[in-house]
This record gives structure tokens, sequence and C-alpha cells, in this order.
């Protein structure tokens, strides 16, 4: 996301057509599913939006995050990164930018992470908005081979989406979108029908496929209509809830981008939307939501529990940078 800026919800999940249920609050939980079947197969936490840089002891904040994860009595057995992992590389001085907030990176995942993690581009992560050199530098930063892709765990299947599409691809006029192209479609839809019909799908994109929050995330209704950018939430939304429901198996969609967390369910598919490890840029609160991240159990018969945490991280004076 580009713009810097308890209570609880949980219940069963609702069947039938349409918005199945819905909820946005600074600690948010949801169950799907009958609670009495299925065990637990994976738990899995999801921190989207760290935003790591020198300053504002950015770095110290996500090494307390990350210590608030590993040390709760039943860690999590996977940490997914959900994109704008980084401060911004995208912009003006990028690539001078670069070198050191992914050495703040470096350092926090190499001495404070020791829980298997997984890793999803943002849009702040792709070097001077680069459709190609920037995103190839992205995959190599962060141990990729390329931006989607997919894996086996827990008896689910984890499907990753490089949702930037950044505008010069479209006529140059700066910026990106929410987007998948027809290659990544394709992958997709191949990936999709090669998944077996008992096995559960968790979609992981950074921007949101689908999003409650988004509308309140700026003052999206003062020309007198609702308007949500195509940054801020897939536009090829229609089309990915065509597939996921023409194939059953996709559960779950983990997001971030808005520092907004959220629960958004449809068609049977929940849509999460994750916070921000960072809140507002490591400046406290975004809106009303604090630094924090979700922690998610995922279950053999597709049920999902998602739970907003916090880890009680208060914005620091700026010190000398780190080294």
């Amino acid at each position: 996301m580009t713009r810097p800026s308890e209570s609880s919800f949980s219940r069963r999940h609702l069947l039938g057509a349409g918005v199945a249920g819905l909820a946005a609050a600074p600690m948010l939980g949801g169950r799907s599913g009958d609670e009495e079947s299925g065990g637990r197969s994976l738990r899995l936490a999801y921190l989207t939006d760290v935003h790591v840089q020198a300053e504002k002891q950015g770095e110290q904040g996500f090494a307390a995050c990350l210590a608030h994860v590993q040390s709760r009595p039943d860690p999590p057995d996977l940490v997914v990164f959900g994109g704008d992992n980084l401060m911004n590389v995208d912009g003006d001085g990028g690539r001078e930018r670069a070198p050191a907030q992914l050495a703040c990176w470096n350092r926090v995942v190499s001495g404070d992470l020791t829980t298997p993690h997984r890793t999803v581009i943002g849009n702040h992560d792709i070097l001077a908005m680069d459709p190609v050199d920037g995103r190839r530098w992205a995959c190599d930063a962060f141990g990729l081979d390329r931006g989607h892709y997919h894996w086996d765990q827990g008896g689910w299947r984890f499907i990753v989406l490089d949702s930037t599409s950044p505008n010069v691809l479209r006529g140059g006029e700066g910026g990106y979108k929410g987007l998948l192209d027809e290659a990544q479609f394709d992958w997709l839809d191949r990936t999709l029908r090669d998944t077996p019909k008992d096995v559960p799908v968790c979609v992981l994109s950074h921007i949101p496929i689908l999003s409650a929050c988004v509308f309140f995330d700026g003052e999206n209704e003062k020309t007198g209509d609702w308007s949500v950018p195509g940054a801020w939430m897939h536009l090829d939304a229609r089309r990915l809830k065509d597939r996921f429901h023409r194939h059953g198996n996709v559960k779950l969609c983990l997001s971030g981008h808005l520092h907004l967390a959220e629960i958004v369910d449809y068609l049977g598919v929940r849509y999460a939307c994750g916070g921000a490890v960072s809140g507002g840029w490591w400046g406290g609160p975004y809106h009303e939501f604090e630094p924090g991240y979700l922690l998610v159990d995922l279950h053999a018969d597709g049920r999902t529990d998602v739970a907003f945490e916090t880890f009680g991280w208060t914005p620091k004076e700026d010190g000398a940078p780190t080294s």
C-alpha cells in the first residue's frame, strides 16, 4: 500500500449464495464450517506489510513481531510473509534505497526467524516498479524462482499469486493495478485443474481479491458514489471469483496491502485481509488497527480459524540507523 496514514469477531460459517458474512474490527477471528469434524492440520502466521526499514526502528519492530509469533504457547508451523516486505524500493530512489532495506530484512530473517517460511511479493518490493528487471530483483531478493508458485503442506495446496501489474504494460502511465496477466491466469487454471477435489486450497495474494474494508481506506465516497481504485483491490476479482466457484475447493484467500484486518465470506470462500506488521508504517496504528498479524488454523476438512493478533509495538523515537 502506498499511503501512510479490543473487540472480537467469531461466527460459524453461514450457507447460501452471496455474502455469507463479513466483519472488520481491530481484533477479529472467524471460524468456518462444522467445529466438530476434522482436526487442525496446519497453523500458520501471516505477516504482511512489514515495510522493514532502518528508520523508526522498523528493524527492531519486525524482530519483536517474530519473537511474539514464535514464543506463543502453540506456535505456528509456518510463517508466510504477505508482501511489501521492504519499505519502498518501487518508486523514485528505489534503487538507492534497496540495498539498505534488504540488509535490514536479511538480518532479521537470518537472526530471529527459526520457523519455516514462505514469501509473497508486494508492490513495494518490485525495484523501480520495473515489470521485468524489477520483479526479477524481488524474486532474487526473497529466494524465489518467480512471483507465482504453489506448494503442498498439511493436506492443503497453497497457491501464491503475483498480483502487482505495473501500468507500463498498459501504456506507461505509471503506478500499478491489481491484475494477473493471461499467462498467470493460464497457470492458475492448470494448477486448480490439477488439484484433487478433496484437497482444500489457500490462495495468497498481496493485493486483496475481495475486500470490504477497502471502502473505508480513504474518502472513497466523496464523489457521491463508492469508488475503489484498481490498485487497492484486484480488478479481475470477478474472473478469480468465477474460477474459485467453479473448482469448489478454494477455501481461503489471504491478502494484505490495505493495512486493515477483516474477514469476508463469499460463495464458500473466506477472504481475510491481514492488517500490517508495521501498522501505519511504523508510526503507530493505521486507522483503528494496531501493528499485528494473522494467526490461521487450517483443518483437514477445509475449515479455517482466523484471528488478528497484535504484538504490543508502539512507535519509537528515531535513533541511529541500524548498521
